[in-house]
């Protein structure tokens, strides 16, 4: 039965990584939420998915920010607009957070402009007042390291602060990137850690230090590439994909059997991301409507329910509370 994560709050009806997006989710019981962190121009860890942030806050209608729009490459590919690390703290506590998807999700875009952007200790406070639990992500990090920053280094620097670096049943670490998982390990860090792992590709700090011989994320599921998971990790987390397992039509194949191989390793399997509208299910699964209509979301994640995952994360809590909670008490 497994954990349910509010993932970045409760995302289908608020602003990501708003306060209320996460006070919502823990009114509606989940067990953690998960914030992803980027850190600032001076060192401050900022709960943001992306570090270009003109799609999630109000920075491009600030005339007093205007000249900062640039141009950066982050993980190989080419955005512009307006960056965390090019801020301190005190400017970017001002602004206000934004519904990332507006046209797929008005009602939490109703929201738009009444709430400011959080600190990685603003949710630790949260989340301990709440008796939740974490799921923290490292976003971008070896593109961060090419600036002069330590991911690393800062997130065990806050931990120590918030007094969290002990906090093994409350807290989890995860990243796409193994490296600054390496880094966590080598600083001594006893919380759990977990590999991120998308359907396709590879990890963009092996493919910087790699190239074409980095390792895949699809090796890292073979027999030999999780028991050298094992070695290194607490936990993976593949996307649902993984899980589901689909057919060239798009039809559910799944559960696929790699959650079960990672666990008879001892590694927590968790998945990532259970949305209800069609356009995040697969094609056997949506009905009319368009995109943002809620599909058979429920046979969907019943197969990630079969699998017998140890976490799941969700962007509408309350419905994943409902589904799995009732197979955990059933």
């Amino acid at each position: 039965m497994p954990l349910v994560i509010g993932h970045r709050g409760a995302p289908g009806y608020l602003p990501e990584h708003s306060r209320s997006s996460y006070l919502r989710a823990i009114a509606e019981g989940v067990d953690a939420v998960e914030p992803d962190v980027v850190p600032s121009l001076d060192g401050v860890l900022v709960v943001r998915h992306e570090n270009e942030i003109s799609g999630t806050t109000d920075v491009s209608t600030r005339p007093e920010f205007a000249e900062r729009r640039t141009s950066k490459i982050v993980d190989g590919e080419r955005l512009t607009g307006w960056f965390v690390e090019d801020f301190t703290w005190e400017e970017l506590r001002t602004l206000q957070c934004r519904e990332r998807i507006p046209a797929l999700r008005p009602d939490s875009a109703a929201h738009d402009d009444t709430e400011p952007v959080l600190r990685l200790r603003d949710v630790l406070d949260l989340a301990r007042q709440s008796g939740v639990g974490v799921v923290l992500e490292i976003k971008h990090a070896a593109s961060f390291a090419r600036l002069g920053f330590d991911l690393a280094e800062l997130v065990d620097v806050e931990l120590r602060a918030a007094g969290w670096r002990d906090a093994e049943d409350a807290l989890v670490i995860e990243s796409f990137e193994p490296l600054v998982l390496a880094r966590l390990r080598e600083r001594g860090i006893r919380i759990p850690l977990v590999q991120l792992i998308e359907a396709q590709g590879a990890p963009w700090d092996l493919r910087e230090r790699d190239g074409a011989e980095a390792t895949s994320y699809a090796s890292m599921l073979t027999a030999a590439g999780l028991d050298a998971l094992a070695a290194e990790v607490q936990g993976i987390s593949p996307d649902k994909r993984v899980v589901l397992a689909p057919d060239e039509r798009g039809a559910a194949r799944g559960p696929a059997p790699v959650v079960r191989e990672a666990q008879e390793r001892g590694l927590r399997v968790f998945a990532w991301t259970c949305r209800p509208e069609n356009t995040f299910l697969l094609p056997e699964y949506r009905v009319p409507g368009g995109d943002a209509a809620f599909g058979d979301w429920r046979r969907e994640w019943a197969v990630l329910r079969d699998a017998e995952l140890d976490g799941v994360f969700v962007d509408h809590p309350d419905l994943g509370v409902e589904f799995f909670r009732a197979v955990r008490n059933s």
